[in-house]
């Protein structure tokens, strides 16, 4: 699946970046007028643009479907965190979207491994805790019971430190 995923966005990469299609699709979101002054029918090249993402939005559906459990309300769960994604890799960069998407995936995966809370890492670091901060709620809480919120967290910390995103450019 990471196999066909990598493909996917390489080829959309080579369209857009490579290819006159994909130089007109870009003047076409930017500069609208100048590409239909150029010739161009720009209604029917957003279109095409809209047809083709939807195609990949089916085949990744057919990708996930067998990954993911299908269901109505699939877009509640997976929704969010594919909004966190785009803000996180940048508006408008797919490789941005990419290294986003693998951050965040490996994040989480080494959050649930991990079965550490504060009071236990500060006790390892030979800190001595009060027994009112080892009773603590919060501090108990360990990395792997923390793990769903810390998209959320990266996503608040990228929008502190670079708000146009890990690959994203400012339009001016």
């Amino acid at each position: 699946m990471m196999l066909i995923a990598l493909v996917m966005l390489l080829a959309v990469w080579l369209l857009l970046t490579r290819t006159r299609i994909g130089l007109v699709i870009q003047a076409s979101l930017t500069h609208p007028e100048t590409v239909e002054a150029l010739g161009h029918n720009v209604p029917r090249v957003l279109m095409m643009v809209f047809g083709a993402g939807a195609a990949l939005a089916g085949l990744a559906g057919v990708i996930g479907g067998s990954t993911f459990v299908t269901e109505p309300a699939m877009a509640a769960a997976v929704g969010s965190v594919i909004f966190v994604v785009v803000v996180v890799g940048g508006m408008g960069s797919l490789s941005g979207a990419f290294l986003a998407s693998i951050l965040i995936g490996v994040i989480q995966t080494f959050a649930v491994a991990f079965d550490n809370s504060l009071v236990t890492v500060a006790q390892s670091l030979g800190w001595q805790l009060s027994e009112a901060l080892k009773n603590n709620s919060v501090m108990k809480l360990t990395i792997s019971q923390v793990a769903p919120i810390l998209p959320y967290l990266f996503l608040v910390l990228i929008l502190i430190f670079r708000p146009k995103g890990l690959l994203g450019t400012r339009e001016g």
